[in-house]
This record gives C-alpha cells, sequence and structure tokens, in this order.
C-alpha cells in the first residue's frame, strides 16, 4: 500500500487556480469516495499509456482526452444528484477558459514556426551552420547557449520549438545526437526562462500574483545557469565531434522570411505589452499577432505576381536557368496552411491534462496535500518537492496549485519555489511544455524514454542549483 500511495502523492497535486463559482454552495468533498478513487485510477492509466507512447504507438492525447471525458461524466453525474450541477458547470467553464488561453497562446506560437520553416529560414540557418563546420558537439553547444539566452526574452516553450527544428535539420538520421540536443535544449530553455517573468508560464504566474517583481527574479540567475551547465557539460562528453554528413548548399531564403521573423518578434513584444501595461492575458498580444501574419501573408499574394515579373527579367538578364525553374515552383504564402501544421496531438494532449486537472482540483485532493507540504514540512523541503512533482505533472499545474494554497514564505522561498518549478520540470520530458512540445515536433527521434536515461545528470544540475541559491541568497531567506 505504501508504494500505491508513493504513486498517486504526485497525481493529487494538481489543480488549477480556484475557479469562481457561481453559486454559494461549497464543492462537494469526495476525496474519499468511490468517484474519487476511481478518477485517481483512470488519471494514472491515462499517463501511464503516455508515458508508454513510444512503444505502443499510441499518440499521447487519446488516453488523457478520454480521460478527460471519463472524470467529468462522473461528477456531473454526482453533483446532478446532489442539486449543485452549477458548481461543477462553473468549475468546467473556468477550465476550458484555461485552456483557451493555452491553445491559442500556442497555436499562434506553432504557425509563425511553421511559416519560418515554409519560408526556408531554417534550411538557411543549417546551410550556415554546416558551412561553418561546426561538428555535432559544437552545436550542441550552441543551439543549448542559444536557448539559454532566448528564452527569457520568447518564453521556454517558442524558444525550445525553434531550436528544435534546427537540430532536426542539422541531425538529419543521427538519432542519438537529437535526442541529446533536444534534452540540452530542454534544460536550457527551462533554466533560462526561470529567472525571467516572460520566459516561463510558472515564473509569470509568480510575478503577477505580486509575491516577487520583476528586478527581484535577478538573483536566479547564477542558480538557473548552474542547473544548465551542469548536464551539458556531462552530455556533451557523448556528442560525437564529427561532422554531419550535409552537404553544404546555398539556400535561398523565400520572399518575406526576414520580414516574419521581425513579425514574430514585434508579436512577442506585443504579448509583453498587454501583459505588463494593460494587465490582459498575453494570449490577447498573441492573436493580434496573428494578426500581422495574415495581413503580411495577404500582402505577399496581392504582390506575388509583380515580385515573379521582375524575378524572372533579372534571371533572363543574367542568363540564369536555375532561377527561371525555381519561380515556376513558387507557391503563394498562406497563413492558415500554416496553421493546419500545428502539433495538434501536442495540443489536444494539453487539453487533456487541463481537464482532467480541473476534475481532480474540483474533488478535493488539492487542500488535502497542500495541509502537509506547507503546514507539516519545511517550506524549503516543500519547495523542493514540486520541482520534483513538477517533472511528473506538469510545472503548470503545480504552480497553481501552490499559488492557490498562498503560504506563508519568505522572498528566499518564493524565489526557490519558482526555481524549482521551472527547472524542475526538465527531470522528464513530461515535466514541461517545452518537453511536451519536442517530443511532438521530434516524434520517434526525442522521447519519453529516451530523456528518462539522462535524469541522473538533469537531477544533479537541479540539486546543484538548489545549493547554489540558498548558498547565494542565503540572506533573503
Amino acid at each position: 500500500m505504501k508504494s500505491l500511495w508513493l504513486i498517486f502523492i504526485p497525481l493529487l497535486l494538481v489543480s488549477s487556480r480556484v475557479f469562481a463559482s457561481g453559486s454559494d454552495a461549497a464543492p462537494l468533498a469526495l476525496t474519499q469516495s468511490g468517484i474519487g478513487y476511481i478518477a485517481l485510477l483512470i488519471f494514472t492509466i491515462a499517463y501511464a499509456l503516455v508515458m508508454l507512447e513510444e512503444y505502443l504507438q499510441l499518440r499521447k492525447s487519446k488516453p488523457v482526452l478520454l480521460a478527460a471525458g471519463l472524470i467529468w461524466a462522473m461528477l456531473g453525474y454526482v453533483y446532478s444528484q446532489h442539486d449543485q450541477i452549477e458548481v461543477a458547470k462553473a468549475a468546467l467553464e473556468h477550465n476550458l477558459l484555461e485552456y483557451a488561453e493555452l491553445l491559442l497562446f500556442l497555436l499562434v506560437a506553432m504557425t509563425y514556426i511553421n511559416a519560418m520553416e515554409e519560408r526556408k529560414l531554417f534550411d538557411a540557418l543549417q546551410a550556415w551552420m554546416v558551412g561553418k563546420g561546426f561538428d555535432f558537439r559544437t552545436l550542441f553547444w550552441l543551439t543549448g547557449i542559444l536557448a539559454f539566452f532566448i528564452s527569457p526574452i520568447a518564453d521556454n516553450l517558442t524558444t525550445a520549438l525553434l531550436m528544435c527544428a534546427v537540430v532536426m535539420k542539422v541531425g538529419g538520421d543521427n538519432t542519438r545526437f537529437i535526442n541529446l540536443a533536444c534534452i540540452n535544449i530542454v534544460v536550457a530553455a527551462n533554466a533560462g526562462g526561470a529567472f525571467s517573468p516572460f520566459g516561463d508560464i510558472t515564473t509569470l504566474m509568480v510575478w503577477q500574483a505580486g509575491h516577487v517583481s520583476f528586478s527581484e527574479f535577478m538573483p536566479l540567475f547564477v542558480p538557473s545557469v548552474v542547473s544548465y551547465l551542469i548536464p551539458a557539460l556531462i552530455m556533451s562528453r557523448f556528442i560525437s565531434q564529427t561532422k554531419p554528413d550535409v552537404a553544404h548548399v546555398h539556400v535561398e531564403l523565400k520572399r518575406g522570411a526576414r520580414r516574419i521573423v521581425g513579425l514574430f518578434i514585434l508579436t512577442i513584444a506585443t504579448a509583453v505589452a498587454f501583459h505588463a501595461v494593460l494587465h490582459f492575458p498575453p494570449v490577447i498580444g498573441m492573436m493580434m499577432g496573428l494578426a500581422y501574419l495574415q495581413f503580411f501573408g495577404f500582402f505577399l499574394r496581392r504582390t506575388l505576381a509583380r515580385s515573379l515579373k521582375r524575378k524572372a527579367l533579372m534571371a533572363i538578364a543574367n542568363r540564369d536557368d536555375y532561377a527561371l525553374k525555381r519561380l515556376g515552383s513558387v507557391v503563394p504564402f498562406d497563413v492558415f496552411r500554416r496553421v493546419s501544421h500545428a502539433e495538434w496531438d501536442t495540443l489536444l494532449f494539453f487539453y487533456g491534462v487541463v481537464m482532467c486537472v480541473g476534475g481532480l482540483s474540483l474533488i478535493g485532493y488539492l487542500s488535502l496535500v497542500s495541509e502537509v507540504m506547507y503546514l507539516q514540512w519545511d517550506p524549503i523541503w516543500a519547495n523542493v518537492m514540486v520541482g520534483i512533482l513538477s517533472a511528473i505533472v506538469d510545472n503548470i499545474p503545480v504552480m497553481f496549485a501552490v499559488l492557490t494554497m498562498e503560504p506563508a514564505m519568505s522572498m528566499g522561498n518564493w524565489l526557490l519555489v519558482t526555481l524549482t518549478a521551472g527547472v524542475g520540470g526538465s527531470l522528464l520530458s513530461i515535466g514541461s511544455a517545452a518537453g511536451v512540445a519536442l517530443m511532438g515536433a521530434a516524434h520517434g527521434k526525442y522521447t519519453f524514454f529516451g530523456h528518462l536515461k539522462w535524469m541522473p545528470v538533469i537531477a544533479l544540475g537541479y540539486a546543484a542549483s538548489i545549493f547554489t541559491h540558498l548558498w547565494m541568497n542565503s540572506a533573503l531567506f
């Protein structure tokens, strides 16, 4: 029984923010009911199937979608029997809103990345890296360092997807390199996002809740560097110094490629401004950024004929037969085609997780675990455990749970839980949005078990970052 309890403990600490009910009635106490136990069992089985995706060849969205439906069907039945369906309905609608924000944010980010891919931006970056003669180990460090320093600005999920696209292009059929490089990118992106409010959703939530001001996150910079460097130094020893078996070719960017990058940066700035200035969810700015891309796509289509005519005249004048042949394969840019190429399995997986989490929250397991962790344990150990739980359940719902509990903690402990929730999600591939997204982007090459093999190395960096924070920022505790 003790081993079963250890399995279920991580699953108990799953919650989104406290929902606002339209009714005065309190949620039913279901933690010790048959419904509660069955819901836990369903969620456990679903997550086990997610972890076995590599071997079962079963897409990860399927089990969690089914689990979410079963959990909410049971809750709907129980609350109907007690004439409190409005309470369950309010919770359901709140979780749908949470997912809608996540879905739209990711959809815009993925659309921009697919647009850059279609405009040959990553092909050009690959050609540049190959042309520079970088070996696999140098590429491993280059993509990791870029992920670490870009994620505080562009958020860890978007950064990880960008760097993964480069790794996939350069790595080719070298599965070992792609797996290690993706692990490195996940660790680097999560570490880089831990010291910036815009680098990780969990960090953003702590800042938005008012527990830590913008400038007060900077003491986490050195611990974040430590959490990235230690695993990277060890993993890099297992990367060969051979060069990619890819012939260096010149890649010509498609029309508008650089301007799409500029629009993406403008989109990120718009999302940041909506949050920082107007205090609106960043997703509003991201959706406005999608409009930038749509209008630019309209411009590219309307001016395509004129552009082709000009380039054809130049090719004829220069007697460039290859250029003329290339012009014949030009396809107008279509933003909705880019939207359709988003990783829908990942987006639907997030829906299943959010809805399962919401159902277990309504059952009442959050308060059960929070009383133990923050009332009976030392806050430092509780925050260390939060990071470990983040690797199992995903750091976003875990941070939701902590903020909902609002434990009385010092500034040092609030920074500690921000650090652990951010870098702790790197322990497993399913522990962060970056890891989940990369499993979809590098399907079959970066996997749950491929990441799991290197968990002890990542855990070493996780522990070292905690000790570094406790030592360097002891005055804040």
